[in-house]
């Protein structure tokens, strides 16, 4: 959806904490004729009080190759992601190290052969490639359908299944975008692949449009029976955020004046002490999934919620839940 510069800045906060550090782990970047978000656009967003010291690029289908073998064509988003990475760390945009660790897209269908891919990826970006997402969300209710959606029961399917397995031996990790109602077969992938570690994108994508719209208190109910079970699983760790998109359903970007955090966090609290409550601050990492987010809230105003929702958390947690978590499952140093 598209984004109003002019709406979001009617809200605007001082950050709270403002020394504290943050890995942001998950943002994009792409630049096409009526949508741009690049490093500029990053660095302005990044520029809001809060002490951003790392990010960490996750696929969004850009900057493919035009050319060449199909299945090769993704490498292309990890040359513009280290390209991003290298003009950060010349250090000409301050201390801010962006697409410190890059998560790249790889079709893992593609079985044993998804190695040429991968080998490829690393060789792209040796020293930044942390890991792969390929997308599995999929619903059939119509208002979903619009967004990027996947074959339905890829998670389960063979083929999907033996390129997954292939990422342990490359030492990556599995970045996992679904919807609330599949997360019980991220379970079962998680369960059979205990060697892999799988990272819980945006609290599953708890649905809130179409057919599930009015349904927030019984969705959250039958999604935390959902999540107990795959935060059972020692190789799944959770990045919260990625909660305030178009499809989540709250409808921010309707109203005449954008949210402040504490509306934010009043809104959504429930959701992030669960997760946390279940995987421990030393397996959650804060996100913004900017600039998908972007159409709900600014930036500062999203850690400004992130912070108020970690209040009672003690120094340590909140160092884990800002920052060292994404650190160690991204190995970012």
């Amino acid at each position: 959806m598209p984004i109003d510069q002019d709406w979001l800045d009617q809200v605007k906060e001082e950050a709270l904490d403002p020394d504290l550090p943050i890995i942001d782990p998950h943002h994009h970047l792409w630049d096409y004729p009526r949508d741009r978000y690049m490093l500029d656009e990053l660095l302005a967003d990044t520029d809001s009080g809060h002490n951003i010291v790392a990010t960490v690029y996750v696929e969004a289908s850009s900057m493919y190759r035009a050319g060449g073998p199909e299945h090769l064509r993704p490498v292309g988003e990890t040359e513009f992601a280290n390209g991003i990475a290298a003009q950060g760390a010349s250090g000409n945009h301050g201390d801010i190290r962006p697409c410190k660790g890059i998560v790249s897209f790889a079709d893992l269908t593609l079985g044993d052969l998804v190695d040429d891919v991968l080998e490829a990826h690393r060789a792209a970006a040796p020293d930044r490639l942390r890991g792969i997402r390929h997308s599995v969300a999929w619903d059939s209710n119509e208002s979903i359908i619009g967004y990027k959606n996947s074959p339905q029961g890829l998670i389960a399917d063979t083929r999907f299944r033996e390129g997954f397995a292939r990422l342990k031996a490359h030492d990556l990790t599995f970045d996992a975008w679904l919807y609330h109602p599949q997360i019980p077969e991220l379970t079962a992938l998680a369960r059979a692949e205990a060697d892999v570690t799988i990272v819980f994108d945006h609290f599953g994508g708890p649905l809130g449009i179409g057919s599930y719209e009015g349904r927030r208190d019984d969705i959250f109910e039958q999604w935390k029976d959902d999540v107990a079970a795959l935060a059972a699983c020692p190789n799944v760790v959770a990045k919260i955020g990625g909660l305030w998109m178009a499809l989540n359903g709250y409808g921010w970007q309707n109203r005449d004046k954008p949210p402040t955090s504490s509306d934010l966090a009043a809104a959504s609290r429930d959701w992030f002490l669960y997760t946390i409550d279940l995987f421990g601050p030393d397996r959650c990492m804060f996100e913004s999934n900017f600039p998908v987010d972007k159409v709900s809230c600014s930036y500062g105003v999203m850690w400004n919620a992130f912070k108020r929702i970690a209040g009672g958390f003690s120094a340590d947690e909140r160092r884990a839940l800002f920052h060292d978590t994404a650190a160690r499952v991204y190995r970012l140093g």
